[in-house]
């Protein structure tokens, strides 16, 4: 019986050790996949900067430039009201994510900048986003405070990250409507 289980210890070992030893298997189909080119998301109701992108879409992540709240005319919406210069500055980040085929649940990250920061402000901020994004779990969001923003009396600019669900649409997109 004895010699039985040090025969089975010293296989066991033995399958052990071999299976540490052995180099992977190492397979090489040829395919090496093409990088995933980026792509300029425009909007024609969503004023650019000449010269920047608005959005960048790279494979399924968009990358949200700075939106600020001017009309398709590019006129300034709100002078000095944080509240609707939040809701107009994300709209117009929502105007991009539907160009580039995505929705509102796909916004992942939000910072809004915003002059002269109070903590009122920051709620209207918060209200902004909290209606813009109704779904749980809301995007994350951070307020940073800064001394100025391009524009007389423009008090928010926000930018964001996406990660689109699909590239192909859905029912709540054909739901939805055009962008």
């Amino acid at each position: 019986m004895r010699s039985y289980c040090l025969a089975a210890a010293s296989l066991a070992v033995t399958l052990l050790l071999s299976a540490c030893n052995s180099t992977p298997i190492q397979r090489n189909t040829g395919f090496v996949p093409a990088p995933i080119q980026p792509v300029a998301i425009h909007n024609d109701s969503v004023p650019a900067i000449p010269g920047f992108s608005s959005a960048v879409k790279r494979g399924l992540t968009l990358f949200l430039s700075g939106q600020a709240p001017l009309d398709s005319a590019a006129r300034l919406v709100g002078a000095g009201d944080v509240a609707v210069q939040s809701r107009q500055a994300v709209g117009n980040l929502l105007r991009l994510v539907r160009s580039a085929r995505g929705l509102p649940g796909d916004v992942l990250k939000l910072t809004f900048y915003v002059t002269d920061l109070t903590d009122t402000d920051a709620q209207a901020v918060r209200d902004a986003a909290s209606s813009a994004f109704p779904e749980s779990p809301a995007p994350a969001i951070t307020i940073v405070g800064v001394e100025r923003l391009p524009g007389e009396g423009m008090r928010v600019a926000v930018d964001g990250i996406a990660i689109l669900r699909s590239e192909f649409p859905d029912r709540e997109r054909a739901a939805a409507g055009p962008p």
